[in-house]
Parts: structure tokens; sequence; C-alpha cells
């Protein structure tokens, strides 16, 4: 038996790996926190201390360096430092280890080229997010049945008479007042609070 956490770590700046995400998974055994997660890069990634073809992540944390008490915090935090100062000389790619041992220049141009083509350009955890409010938003507009309504209403306790496309408990528009929020002059604007039954 064993659990898995999956997380996301952003390139840092002034690596070949900046301006890009990349997931990982922590595997964690039977007898955690007694011994360390096994980390791998879900993300292909060109580093001396992730194997290219599993994933898998040498770092001393996750090996001799393991405490129970260390949070996962902290070995994201070292995961990432990692992709800052590599350890060629305990690499699990010897190719990209020597490389970075002989040329610095073709290592970062290489990783930089992995990086661009599997790295991704933007969070998965907010575009998640977004895809998540979407499909609620989408999922309401095709199923809203009286339950959901009362569910929706009953809790939060918004305006009875809202329906689904009231936006008074909404974010802001795109000029930054919320839609159905009174104007400077007192009065509701009609367009953007008529309410549906």
């Amino acid at each position: 038996l064993f659990y898995i956490l999956q997380a996301e770590v952003e390139g840092p700046q002034g690596t070949p790996y900046e301006n890009r995400y990349f997931r990982l998974k922590l595997v964690l055994g039977v007898d955690f926190p007694a011994s360390p997660p096994r980390g791998f890069f879900l993300t292909k990634i060109y580093h001396p201390n992730v194997d290219m073809s599993t994933g898998a992540i040498c770092v001393n944390t996750l090996k001799k360096d393991w405490a129970p008490e260390t949070t996962f915090s902290h070995v994201l935090s070292v995961i990432r430092c990692l992709l800052i100062y590599p350890f060629p000389e305990s690499s699990l790619n010897d190719e990209a280890g020597k490389l970075f041992m002989e040329s610095y220049d073709e290592y970062s141009k290489r990783a930089h080229l992995m990086a661009d083509v599997h790295g991704r350009p933007h969070s998965s955890v907010v575009e998640g997010d977004e895809k998540r409010r979407k499909a609620d938003s989408n999922e309401d507009e095709d199923c809203d049945s009286p339950q959901r309504r009362k569910s929706r209403i009953g809790d939060s306790g918004a305006n009875p008479l809202a329906s689904k496309n009231s936006n008074s408990l909404s974010s802001p528009s795109k000029s930054g007042k919320s839609l159905g929020s009174k104007q400077p002059s007192g009065r509701m604007n009609k367009k953007k609070s008529l309410k549906r039954l």
C-alpha cells in the first residue's frame, strides 16, 4: 500500500527551466514518514539528477538526509533548488551530468529546449481551477434543478430571487465593478441587474 501526492514546481528564474511549470509526484510507502518518499518528475525534463526514462529524482533530502519531521513544502523547495544547483556528481542522467560539467552553455540549450517542449507555460493548478469553475458553471446552466438552486441558495445566504445568471456574488466585471451593483447615482444598472426566476 502506498500513497501518491502530485505537485507542480515552477522553473526558477535564471535557469533553463524558467517560465515553465513541471509536474511531479511523491510516492509515500507504508513506512512513511519513517522512510522518505520517492520523487518522480511526470513532466520530461533534461537534468543531471533526473532519470530521463522514469523521471526519478536523486536528491539527498529524499535519501540519506531524510528526517520524519521533513515537510512536503521543504521537499518541494529542495527539488526546486535542485533545478538551480544540479549535482552532476550523483547524476541519474549521465549525459546531462557530463554536459553540465564540460559545457554549461550546451547543457543549458538542451535543457531549455526540453523545457520548452515538455514544460507547461502556465500553472496546471490555475488552469485546473479555471476548468473546474467553467465545468461547474456549465453544469449549472445545463441542469439547474430546484434542488441545485436550493442547495446553492440555502447555504450561501444568496438572494433567493437570483438565478444562476445573477452576478451579484460573482467576481468583478471587466470594469472592476460587481455586476448588478449600485452605480454611483444609487440606481441599479438595469442591464446587469435583471434577474430571471
